[in-house]
């Protein structure tokens, strides 16, 4: 069960992001959404973390099901999907 979690660990932020994204420049392009102000990479660092927050949904189905193993392949993907965006947008952060 460790794979399930690590592929729904990979999965639901690589999704989650794309809807995100597409959902923003929807209401972007309606004009419900400016981006002025912002810095240039706000959206992109923004819904990327919001991503791989999607990952706390199945972590906490899977610790009521008490399926430890899952648990540990998504706590990995997350650890990799947060390192990744640390390393990507960290210098950019300050």
């Amino acid at each position: 069960m460790l794979w399930f979690g690590l592929l729904i660990g990979l999965v639901l932020p690589f999704v989650g992001y794309a809807l995100l994204l597409m959902i923003y420049d929807g209401l972007e392009s309606a004009g419900a959404l400016s981006g002025r102000g912002f810095s240039a990479n706000f959206r992109q660092r923004t819904l990327g973390i919001v991503a791989v927050c999607l990952n706390l949904i199945p972590l906490n189905f899977f610790q009521k099901k008490r399926l430890t193993q899952s648990m540990r392949g998504l706590v990995l993907a997350t650890l990799v999907y947060a390192v990744i965006w640390f390393v990507y947008f960290g210098a950019k952060l300050v």
